[in-house]
């Protein structure tokens, strides 16, 4: 039988939060409900939920995705639909599970046989930055990832302007002509400063500039479109379909998802649907764990347009684990030639180490985002 036993959650560090289905016949199922800074409270969710989904057939994923998100009369936001993600992850697991097949097998089949990857760099001054990017070369990757910036002034001065260009130019100059960088405005720039900045760094073609207005002001978006020819990505704090359709008609190039933030593998499927009929490619947003990253590698594997995919093993924040620590076998996520290679084990295809896992929730974690402020005292965008 596949009826829904028991549901379990685990808080890990460094900022994690795993989801733990288990059904009548012992089928376990596993998946990532993390919603960074607010991991508890979703947790109290993933329960909440479970009283929809305990004593059900695990296999009727689509029924527990509509019943979850749209069984109560508030619906959406970051939490519930971390943890309905949470949840749906660890269904699809189970699904692979009892069929033997890995779970882009049941989404249509593979479309490739690798999927490209790249790595979070960090460095405050150029010279570190391209420390950091030799690194994550030498690990094997062809593609990295750098914020632009640290704090930014509401309207940036000539000094702050000058900080992004240098840096990202000293990202080029170490990855040459044949290796991308991607750079993460992460909302920190006002629209001006952003439309500033976009065509100074358009002679180090980035692959794409990321989340250039704050996902609130998404109907800023097309504006900054216009004023650059660099494919311009956003999606990471958006949850649903109907919140990047706007964006997908603004002309982004490139939607990211978060496969633990949108609605679990059900939703982020849906979402690449759209984005493919506005010509517009995919790559999950994927800074967190193991379970996360299988899931995002799961939906490539089985969409025509997926791009990359971002992971955060070796990231310079994760303090306390690392992303291979929670696995019985870290062989699915080595890299070979900046890719990975198609998972072949059954559900998410790969193994959690649940000793590791429950000894890890014994001592939690309480991880916060940091609060910045401008020098004046207002509170600035991290």
């Amino acid at each position: 039988m596949t009826r829904i036993s028991r549901v379990e959650t685990f808080l890990v560090a460094p900022r994690w939060l795993f989801v733990r289905i288990e059904t009548e016949s012992g089928i376990v199922g596993w998946g990532e409900a993390t919603c960074e800074g607010r991991s508890e409270t979703v947790r109290a969710a993933v329960e909440q939920l479970s009283e929809l989904v305990i004593g059900a057939d695990a296999l009727r994923i689509e029924d527990h995705w509509q019943v979850m998100t749209k069984g109560s009369f508030y619906r959406g936001g970051p939490i519930l639909a971390s943890a309905v993600s949470g949840i749906d992850q660890a269904l699809w697991d189970i699904s692979g599970k009892r069929f033997g097949v890995p779970v882009h097998q049941l989404l249509g089949g593979p479309v490739r046989d690798r999927i490209r990857v790249y790595g979070w760099v960090g460095g405050d001054e150029p010279e570190e930055v391209a420390d950091h990017i030799r690194e994550q070369v030498e690990a094997g990757l062809t593609a990295v990832k750098m914020n632009a910036s640290g704090r930014m002034s509401p309207l940036a001065t000539v000094r702050e302007l000058d900080g992004v260009v240098r840096r990202v130019a000293a990202a080029r100059e170490v990855l040459g002509d044949d290796r991308d960088v991607a750079v993460d405005f992460h909302g920190r720039f006002n629209l001006a400063t952003a439309k500033r900045v976009a065509p100074l760094l358009e002679p180090y073609h980035p692959m794409f500039l990321e989340e250039p207005v704050l996902p609130e002001n998404s109907h800023l978006i097309a504006d900054f479109v216009r004023s650059t020819t660099t494919p311009v990505s956003t999606g990471e704090r958006l949850y649903s379909r109907q919140e990047f359709l706007p964006v997908l008609t603004a002309g982004i190039a490139v939607a990211q998802p978060d496969v633990s933030h949108a609605g679990g593998i059900t939703e982020t499927r849906k979402i690449a649907a759209l984005a493919e009929t506005f010509d517009v490619q995919l790559a999950p947003h994927c800074p967190l764990g193991p379970l996360a990253l299988a899931a995002c590698l799961q939906v490539g594997f089985a969409t025509p347009n997926h791009l990359i995919q971002e992971q955060s093993i070796g990231i310079h924040y994760n303090e306390g684990a690392e992303v291979l620590d929670y696995l019985l076998d870290t062989k699915p996520l080595s890299f070979v030639d900046g890719h990975i290679e198609r998972f072949t084990g059954p559900g998410l295809g790969i193994e959690i180490d649940e000793a590791a896992v429950r000894a890890a929730d014994r001592k939690g974690h309480a991880w916060r985002g940091p609060i910045w402020r401008h020098p004046d005292g207002s509170f600035a965008e991290w």
